[in-house]
């Protein structure tokens, strides 16, 4: 509970003071000290600010200082009680005699929960610790943007308790990214503890870069120096004692692979926290007498509570986070960062004295420019790589001539990434890749085939007739069972992917398609998410805050339906093995994908040329080093797809099959005669003339208008109401056209909607590929009739 959310007359126990820097220091001065009992004296007549009485003192906050205090109060520890927490005692006692003493052994215990962000640029194994210390199971990958939200959980180390929040990776905290801006917005709206700066050890220097503007920002940092293995294999040497006291913050050794150094790590978080670590201190990195001078001057004018320059409350007070360094918001406002100019200017909208922050900005820079004939931005980015190089000389920093793992990089990219061989390369993995999912996965296909024909014949003769008998083998064993018979197929599938993208080969085949993708009026990044959405286009739709272009973003949004995604290779499986030769199923599989990606050429041409305009931003993308990937993570993330999978069937698959069973088995009279007498036979003969271009029956309309949940329903409902005796090949090719093109899943919608911030273009990618798939299966089929 929040200190503001008291009333008057209440009393509480602080558990926590949050914010930091100056606005931290000062707070705990005035005596709101963790574990001491606070209460509410009196609210102003405007209920702000607010009278408290603490260790004897009575004091005003401002509430929205006084919402940065943790709080314990009587009405917790009543309900605590009453739902029998003993508060870790093991017995009950006298609520009148002993409540201070428990709600000081509660607050005790809360003040031992620490809230730790995860920081660090892409791919330096955030993911990997975030992971290792919980047991959660975040996607890890070797490239960056595999993170695209912020992934929550619990750790505990040393009787201590960690919210642990898995940031995106980010190069730096400015607003050029839509991650960077959002690991910022954490930071200084959710107020993390502590902040783990995730640094890589074979990128040190490039690495600091980000750990100079969380130093700029006034927050308490424990840097965890990760693959230090790979750093002492090289022969690279750095005296961390002394690079961690010039920067004011612990450096831990650490290797995520196998856990080495996790254990001190958050020990030295928990110094951190607790105020007892001997390198941790705050440090202000010298930008030069101009910077500097500008700094204070804007520093001056935005600067909460009493300005430097006369004995007066700044305007800006009451505006401006305190939570956020001012020194912060000066070095960015120098910077021209416009998402802080927003900030103060709608602080200075709101007080017409304020004074005019903007010019002291400007002649800031001008001064800057005429000294070091470079703008602002660029002399602070210089002057923070020679604050990184300094203190990396002054570590005795070298690298090694021992191992290098870049070096095999470039070996073994010399061949995948070659002018000539990187193109067939990649294409010869993907059908080998096809080619095994098939070949390997038919023999547990048809084992599990058998066990659900087993199965449904043992219910059958089992049951009496009646309506339940039939549900359950026609329409649960029936529906489910030809779904499921499919998980084989998709774990190797993932397989595939997971090694792909854990050994760092994405990121290459990205990075030999940037010139494609251009061409297509799209980002290098978007071959990323557009290959993700070959697994699941939702969390694909949700990798495209990688790409810094806007444009270039909504083009990659609005053609990743047109990815095959896994949901749909059972309904793929189930047609090309039941209309074509066994030698002929892998180039059908492969034609399939070949289109998909050849309509999202074509469609992304003309959104690029006529519907979505704006200037694209350079392809600027890390290339790690290649790693060999734990067989414990592949497994790992291969299974987890499988239970994702298995889920579905147990879900809505498993609804789907009864409703699509139920409509099928029910009519107008009661029990229907047949199917086609039947609700779903009535609704499928009803829009049997939309599909009469393609050929397609009834039972196939029925299912591809199911498939709007979920793409899975389709196969579960053919499996239900058969609809495949009959038909021709080239009927069968063409419903897969129109499976492949159409309508995504309504998750993907959503997404969409979500990343977007707009039903209209989610709306948009709706109809638009529904009406591309009806034309382009309409087209072929009607060619092929003439050949």
């Amino acid at each position: 509970m929040k200190l503001s959310e008291l009333k008057t007359g209440e009393k509480a126990v602080i558990v926590k003071v949050t914010g930091h820097g100056g606005f931290r220091k000062r707070i705990i001065e005035m005596g709101f000290v963790r574990e001491k009992t606070v209460e509410v004296l009196l609210n102003a007549p405007l209920q702000d600010p607010v009278k408290y009485k603490v260790m004897g003192y009575e004091v005003s906050l401002r509430r929205q200082e006084a919402e940065m205090i943790e709080v314990i109060t009587e009405e917790e520890f009543s309900r605590l009680e009453a739902t029998g927490n003993d508060l870790g005692k093991g017995v009950f006692v006298e609520r009148a005699e002993h409540q201070n003493d428990y709600l000081q052994h509660e607050a005790l215990k809360q003040r031992r929960t620490i809230s730790v962000a995860l920081v660090g640029n892409p791919n330096c194994g955030k993911t990997s610790l975030f992971n290792y210390a919980s047991g959660a199971h975040a996607r890890v990958g070797n490239y960056s943007g595999v993170t695209v939200d912020a992934a929550e959980a619990h750790a505990s180390f040393y009787g201590y308790d960690f919210d642990l929040v898995d940031l995106p990776g980010t190069y730096s905290l400015s607003c050029y990214s839509p991650e960077e801006l959002y690991v910022r917005e954490h930071l200084t709206k959710k107020m993390p503890d502590v902040v783990i700066n995730v640094i890589d050890a074979s990128n040190i220097e490039r690495n600091l870069y980000l750990t100079t503007q969380l130093v700029d920002m006034d927050i308490p940092i424990v840097g965890a120096l990760n693959m230090y293995d790979e750093f002492e294999r090289r022969g690279d040497h750095v005296d961390l004692p002394t690079l961690s006291t010039l920067f004011g913050m612990p450096l831990i050794p650490t290797s995520f692979k196998n856990g080495s150094g996790v254990k001190e790590l958050f020990r030295a978080v928990i110094q951190v926290y607790e105020g007892t670590s001997r390198e941790a201190r705050h440090i202000h990195i010298n930008y030069g007498h101009e910077i500097e001078d500008g700094i204070r001057q804007l520093q001056s004018v935005i600067r909460c509570g009493k300005s430097e320059s006369k004995d007066e409350k700044s305007p800006y007070a009451e505006c401006i986070p305190p939570s956020m360094s001012t020194r912060y918001i000066a070095i960015k406002l120098l910077e021209g960062d416009k998402n802080i100019e927003k900030l103060v200017e709608n602080a200075a909208k709101m007080n017409a004295g304020a004074a005019s922050w903007r010019n002291i900005r400007d002649i800031a820079a001008a001064r800057v420019l005429e000294e070091t004939n470079t703008d602002a931005e660029t002399a602070i980015t210089d002057a923070k790589y020679g604050f990184i190089n300094g203190a990396l000389k002054e570590s005795q920093f070298r690298t090694g001539t021992k191992e290098d793992t870049y070096r095999t990089t470039h070996l073994i990219d010399r061949v995948l990434s070659n002018r000539w061989a990187g193109f067939p390369i990649f294409f010869a993995l993907l059908f080998l890749m096809f080619h095994i999912t098939f070949v390997l996965g038919q023999y547990p296909m048809d084992w599990i085939e058998m066990g659900v024909e087993w199965l449904g014949n043992a219910v059958g003769t089992t049951l009496p007739d009646g309506p339940v008998r039939d549900m359950l083998v026609d329409g649960v064993i029936a529906g489910v069972g030809s779904v499921i018979v499919f998980l084989p197929q998709i774990l190797i599938l993932y397989f595939f992917i997971s090694l792909m993208e854990d050994s760092g080969y994405m990121s290459r085949a990205a990075f030999i398609m940037d010139k494609l993708m251009h061409r297509m009026g799209l980002h290098g990044k978007s071959f990323i998410p557009l290959i993700m959405g070959f697994g699941c286009n939702v969390p694909a739709v949700m990798a495209t805050r990688t790409i810094e272009s806007r444009r270039s973003r909504l083009i990659t949004m609005m053609i990743l339906p047109f990815m095959s995604c896994s949901a749909r290779l059972p309904i793929y499986i189930m047609i090309t093995g039941t209309f074509f030769a066994a030698q002929y199923r892998s180039l059908v599989m492969i034609s399939l994908y070949a289109i998909g990606i050849l309509t999202s050429v074509v469609v992304s041409r003309i959104f690029s040329q006529f519907v979505i305009k704006g200037e694209d931003t350079p392809f600027v993308m890390e290339l790690p080093p290649y790693r060999m990937p734990t067989a414990k993570a592949i497994g790992r993330h291969t299974w987890e797809k499988g239970k994702e999978y298995l889920k579905k069937m147990g879900g809505i698959i498993l609804v789907a099959s009864i409703i699509v069973w139920s409509l099928g088995y029910f009519g107008t009279m009661g029990i229907a005669p047949s199917i086609e007498e039947s609700f779903i036979g009535t609704m499928g003969h009803a829009v049997e003339p939309l599909f009469a271009l393609q050929g397609f029956n009834w039972q196939l309309d029925v299912s591809l208008i199911a498939g709007v949940g979920a793409k899975e329903i389709v196969a579960s409902t053919i499996g239900v109401l058969g609809g495949l005796d009959g038909i021709s090949p080239l009927v069968g090719y063409c419903y897969l056209l129109f499976v492949l093109l159409y309508f995504p899943c309504i998750a993907t919608i959503v997404a969409i909607k979500n990343e977007t911030s707009s039903w209209r273009w989610a709306i948009f990618a709706a109809v638009y590929t529904t009406v591309v798939a009806w034309v382009v299966s309409a087209a072929v089929y009607q060619i092929g009739q003439l050949v």
